[in-house]
C-alpha cells in the first residue's frame, strides 16, 4: 500500500525521490506515527516542500487509503473496543454534558478572570486540545468552543476535502500571489553612495589581527525598470478581471526603479494607449525609442486575431505602417528581457498567431507557476 502512495503521489506530481520514502518507512518502523492520522501528518512532511503540494498530497492519500478496508469481524470487534474505551474516557473526564448553557457560561468567567497565562491541554483552564470544556482543538464532550476548529478531525475527511487547493500553482492570480511574484524580479545593484560595510569591516580587521581596516561599499538602489503592457478588450474581455489584478498588484509595489504601462488591442500598431478607454496615446516609436536596454517587458495577452492583424500593416490609406509582428520583433530587439502571459490554458495557443508570438517572447500562462518561471527569464542578466 506504501508503494501504491509513493506511486500516487508521483502520479500527482510530487517530487518524492526513493530517499523520502524510505525515510517515511524508516519512520513508521519507529512508531512515529501509529494511525491514520499520524500518516496523513507525517506523510505530507515528509513528501511535500512546501505548500503549494498540499493538495497534490491530499488527492494522492485519498486515492491510496480511502477504499483501504479492514476484515468484517475485525472491523466490528475494533469499533466495539473503541467505542467502550471512549464510553470509559468520557465518563473519567471530559464529559460536561450535565452542564446546562448558564453554568458553562458561569464557569467559563470565572476561569477567564483567573486565568493569566496560555494553557495548553489539561482538564480545567481555558485553552487548546485536553478535555477542559473551554477552547478549541479539544475532546471535551458538552463544552463551550472559543475560536479555532473543533477536535477529533479525521485524515481521510481532511483529505477529501481538498482544504489546500487554492495553493496549487496553477491556479489563476489573485493580487497577493502577483505581488509576491513579483517582488522576486527586484534587482538591487550597489549603485548608491558610499557607505560603511561593518561586516567585511570586522572581519577584515580580525584578519589584521585587530589592525583596523575601514571596508566601505555602495549602498543598494533598485535598478529595475518594468514596462507593462496589456491587450484590452474583444477576445481579452472573459481576463479583463485578471489582467486588473495584474496591473493593480505591479503598479502599488515599490519594488521597482521604475514603472510604466500601456494597452494595445489584439496587437501593437502605431500607437500604444495610457487608459483603458484608450483616449490618450502615445506614438508607439517613441515608446520604444525611450525603452533601456535593461527594461524589462511583460506583454499580457492571449495572443489570438485575424492573421491580417498580426502580419499586414494596420494603418489609414495612404499611410505605411509596421505590421504587428515587426512591432513586436523591434521591442524584442530593444529589450530582450522581454516575456509574453498568457490567460488563456496552453491548449489553446494552438493558433498561427498565438504561435507566431510565442516564437518570439518566451510564452507564460497567467497563473502562479507561470508567473514564477516568466521571472525566472526576467532575472537573466541583460
Amino acid at each position: 500500500m506504501f508503494v501504491e502512495l509513493l506511486i500516487s503521489a508521483r502520479a500527482r506530481g510530487l517530487s518524492v525521490g526513493i530517499g523520502e520514502h524510505l525515510t517515511l518507512l524508516e519512520a513508521l518502523s519507529k512508531g512515529v506515527a501509529t494511525d491514520i492520522d499520524g500518516l496523513y501528518h507525517l506523510g505530507r512532511a515528509i513528501y511535500c516542500r512546501s505548500e503549494t503540494e498540499y493538495d497534490a498530497w491530499d488527492l494522492a492519500f485519498a486515492e491510496t487509503f480511502q477504499d483501504a478496508k479492514l476484515p468484517p469481524d475485525l472491523r466490528e470487534n475494533l469499533v466495539q473496543w473503541l467505542e467502550q474505551a471512549a464510553e470509559r474516557e468520557a465518563k473519567a473526564e471530559g464529559d460536561w454534558t450535565h452542564l446546562d448553557r448558564e453554568e458553562l457560561l458561569k464557569k467559563f468567567l470565572e476561569r477567564l478572570a483567573e486565568q493569566k497565562e496560555r494553557h495548553d491541554g489539561g482538564n480545567h483552564w481555558i485553552g487548546t486540545k485536553g478535555t477542559s470544556p473551554f477552547g478549541h482543538s479539544g475532546h471535551a464532550k458538552g463544552g463551550m468552543r472559543v475560536g479555532g476548529a473543533g477536535g477529533g478531525r479525521q485524515a481521510m475527511n481532511m483529505a477529501l476535502e481538498r482544504r489546500w487547493e487554492g495553493y496549487r500553482t496553477d491556479r489563476v492570480l489573485d493580487i497577493r500571489d502577483l505581488q509576491v511574484v513579483l517582488r522576486t524580479l527586484r534587482d538591487l545593484g550597489r549603485v548608491g553612495r558610499v557607505e560603511l560595510d561593518l561586516d567585511e569591516t570586522i572581519d577584515q580587521t580580525a584578519k589584521n589581527a585587530g589592525d583596523i581596516e575601514i571596508v566601505e561599499r555602495r549602498e543598494r538602489k533598485n535598478r529595475l525598470d518594468v514596462v507593462l503592457l496589456m491587450d484590452a478588450g474583444g477576445s481579452m474581455a472573459p481576463h479583463a478581471r485578471r489582467v486588473e489584478q495584474l496591473f493593480t498588484a505591479a503598479s502599488k509595489l515599490d519594488t521597482f526603479k521604475s514603472f510604466a504601462s500601456y494597452t494595445f488591442h489584439n496587437c501593437i500598431y502605431r500607437w500604444l494607449y495610457t487608459d483603458d478607454a484608450q483616449r490618450d496615446r502615445m506614438p508607439t516609436h517613441e515608446v520604444l525609442a525611450n525603452l533601456k536596454p535593461h527594461t524589462r517587458l511583460v506583454f499580457v495577452g492571449d495572443a489570438s486575431m485575424a492573421p491580417y492583424e498580426l502580419f499586414s500593416g494596420m494603418s489609414w490609406p495612404g499611410e505605411d505602417a509596421l505590421s504587428g509582428i515587426e512591432w513586436l520583433r523591434r521591442f524584442k530587439a530593444r529589450c530582450s528581457a522581454s516575456v509574453w502571459l498568457n490567460p488563456d490554458p496552453p491548449r489553446l495557443w494552438r493558433h498561427p498567431t498565438v504561435s507566431a508570438i510565442g516564437g518570439i517572447f518566451p510564452m507564460y500562462e497567467l497563473t502562479v507557476s507561470g508567473m514564477r518561471d516568466a521571472v525566472k527569464t526576467l532575472r537573466v542578466p541583460v
